[in-house]
């Protein structure tokens, strides 16, 4: 897949198709909880990829970023959605469950299912192994922690009595963005080293997709109410 735009105007386009996926979902849907994480993570790549020097091949960035948005986009549109995706549809309008949730258990799908399986993708395309993405890969990494700490600060608002046991402390603490890229990062290369095997590459990736699915059900556990 070649580049014919600048790779900050390509991701751009890739921020104004989410952006038109998730308008007009009503207040409180989960998916557009995490749509809007996802527009805010989109922007701040499109305001990095002009910062000259900030990516080793910022036209590689931008082809992945195309490739990774496609996933989430085809699992809104799916008749059969991934495994992994399943829970934030089908709980997205629990009214038990915190926005704070919705944006981590999307998170979570795309960034654990979605990703390694986009930059195994993105590598075919380029006839190149991830070690080549490598330098990238991480250097969005600090762009999506400031991201992560924004939405857990924008969506808990938490009273001060809370106590440090409460379960919604509990679940939240057990999940970050810098673990779930770097099972990402190890998912990718193991893919990688099956991709001309295909019976055990597609045993691999399903049950990759099952495990996060497993994940993210689990970071939806209604609790609001509970003390």
């Amino acid at each position: 897949m070649e580049l014919s735009t600048a790779p900050a105007d390509a991701v751009a386009v890739v921020a104004a198709r989410i952006g038109e996926a998730v308008a007009g979902l009503p207040d409180g849907d989960g998916v557009g909880v995490f749509g809007a994480v996802y527009l805010q993570v989109t922007d701040a790549m499109v305001d990095h990829l002009t910062v000259d020097g900030y990516f080793v091949s910022p036209p590689d960035v931008a082809r992945l970023d195309a490739l990774f948005a496609d996933r989430f986009l085809g699992a809104l549109g799916a008749a059969a959605p991934p495994a992994c995706w399943r829970p934030l549809l089908d709980l997205r309008y629990h009214p038990g469950i915190r926005p704070v949730q919705f944006a981590l258990a999307g998170m979570n799908s795309h960034i654990q299912h979605d990703l390694p399986l986009s930059v195994v993708d993105s590598c075919r395309s380029l006839g190149c192994p991830p070690q080549a993405l490598q330098a990238d890969f991480h250097r969005v990494n600090d762009l999506l922690a400031g991201v992560e700490d924004r939405v857990r600060e924008e969506l808990l608002a938490l009273p001060p009595e809370l106590d440090v046991a409460d379960p919604l402390l509990h679940l939240l603490g057990s999940w970050s963005i810098d673990a779930a890229r770097d099972a990402a990062w190890a998912c990718a290369q193991m893919l990688w080293e099956l991709r001309d095997r295909p019976e055990a590459y597609t045993a691999a990736a399903d049950a990759l997709d099952r495990t996060t699915g497993m994940t993210s059900r689990c970071l939806l556990t209604p609790l609001r109410g509970v003390r």
